[in-house]
């Protein structure tokens, strides 16, 4: 840890947290950003049918995505608990085995993603006039699925060591190279979707080199060599056991986002367009209850392999209380300005218009959320995350899907109507969370 002291474990709460997570913000911002660039240029720089193919494409990514940071967890948990425990040696096997487990995950899902991507836009039922591009970016994106794969598991064991600003570093990197490239290939060259797409593999490919480069230069908190990468099985099956459960919920998760959209896709190219840009302003507009959720995971982790569960919870009750106060002006501007918003991504009126109906109904969401992703941090950090897999899953595809099909066969419909889905479904979240705290608590407190 940095001048041999490592702070999550003592002194004050609200210091550390807010140090760890800023970092974390400004990453998934920049990460955010990342994404959003594609949407943006093409949005400026190329028609409709554009947004909607990278609108389409880039969910998908999405989805691949929320897939690996899922299974990260089990790095980020695994290692915060040997941490906290001075344990070295686990802490050496559990890289060991975060390297050969996603190594081959890495190129399953590249081969995956690259040979079906015609058949995975056909079933979101892209519109016909952005099919063909859609395929094109979710092929292209797909071949550097490889490197999608390890920057997520290098960020995961950082975070778990405490160090949330090698992430930021590293995703600013892909930020900047994507921003260039997409200027480059877009509005230069006038690649259109397939440019975006191009950029987003090259600005990866240089992060994930460039993170290689920093770990073999200032190397780990602990010793590592190649006896850890021996007899790592049983590792490997404790980053599955934490992590799967996590992986499959953000998982499934994003196909309901995919199933939702393909709900959506069937109104029209407008309301395509639409959906997407909704969802890229989400990352933005929830950035503070996405990040402590991730800190509260490390921070809770390390805590409970120090044996220090009433610092974990005192931690999880700031990170609500400044998150909340964040949830209602997200909540005040997507309701009363979701249309200054959309113009950063489309200069139709129409589209614009139409979104900004949309955010209307799902703005409750984020003070719902700034609630309950803490507890979902908190549940992580402990090792539920079977729980939280659960209470996905029941608020995905108990409420958000039926709600949002239900929706969207009512005569004279709207995307506002169809919006008022998400903010029901993530109170269902909300209310599975507080009472399995209250359920879990006594036990925990024991401990």
């Amino acid at each position: 840890m940095p001048n041999g002291e490592n702070t999550i474990l003592k002194g004050k709460i609200f210091g550390p947290l807010i140090k760890f997570a800023i970092p974390l913000m400004l990453s998934i911002l920049l990460q955010a950003l990342y994404g959003a660039v594609d949407l943006i240029v093409v949005g400026k720089f190329g028609s409709t049918s554009s947004v909607s193919a990278v609108s389409n494409g880039s969910q998908v990514m999405h989805t691949v995505t929320g897939l690996i940071t899922g299974l990260t967890m089990g790095v980020t948990v695994l290692v915060g608990r040997y941490v906290g425990a001075k344990d070295e040696e686990q802490a050496a096997r559990t890289v060991g085995a975060m390297i050969k487990l996603f190594a081959v995950i890495g190129i399953l899902i590249t081969i995956t993603m690259v040979v079906f991507a015609d058949k995975i836009a056909v079933l979101m039922q892209v519109p016909e006039a952005a099919l063909e591009k859609a395929v094109i970016y979710i092929r292209i994106c797909s071949s550097g699925a490889i490197f999608i794969v390890a920057f997520n598991a290098i960020s995961g064991l950082f975070r778990g060591l405490g160090n949330s600003k090698s992430p930021l570093l590293f995703i600013a990197i892909a930020c900047a190279v994507n921003i260039a490239g997409d200027l480059l290939l877009v509005a230069v060259f006038k690649l259109d979707a397939a440019g975006a797409a191009i950029a987003t593999v090259f600005a990866q490919t240089v992060s994930v080199l460039f993170s290689i480069y920093k770990i073999k230069k200032d190397g780990l908190p602990f010793a590592f060599g190649k006896e850890h990468l021996k007899n790592t099985g049983d590792f490997q099956k404790s980053i599955l056991k934490i992590g799967g459960p996590v992986a499959l919920q953000d998982f499934l998760v994003s196909v309901s986002f995919l199933i939702i959209m393909a709900i959506i896709n069937t109104i029209g190219l407008v309301a395509s367009a639409s959906i997407g840009i909704a969802e890229k302003l989400f990352v933005f507009l929830a950035i503070v209850p996405i990040s402590f959720m991730y800190a509260l995971s490390a921070f809770v982790a390390q805590n409970v392999g120090a044996k220090q569960e009433h610092r974990a919870i005192k931690a999880m009750g700031i990170a609500m209380i400044v998150s909340f106060s964040f949830g209602v002006a997200m909540s005040a501007l997507t309701y009363f300005e979701g249309d200054l918003l959309a113009r950063v991504f489309e200069k139709n009126p129409v589209v614009i218009e139409s979104t900004h109906s949309y955010l209307r109904g799902v703005s409750l969401e984020y003070m719902i959320i700034s609630i309950a992703f803490c507890f979902l941090g908190y549940f992580n950090g402990i090792g539920k995350t079977t729980f939280v897999m659960i209470a996905g899953l029941v608020s995905s595809f108990c409420f958000r899907i039926p709600l949002s099909y239900y929706l969207s066969r009512l005569p004279n419909t709207d995307l506002f109507t169809i919006g008022l889905a998400v903010p029901i479904s993530a109170a269902s979240s909300l209310v599975m969370c507080v009472v399995y705290y209250f359920f879990v608590r006594g036990k925990r407190l024991d401990m």
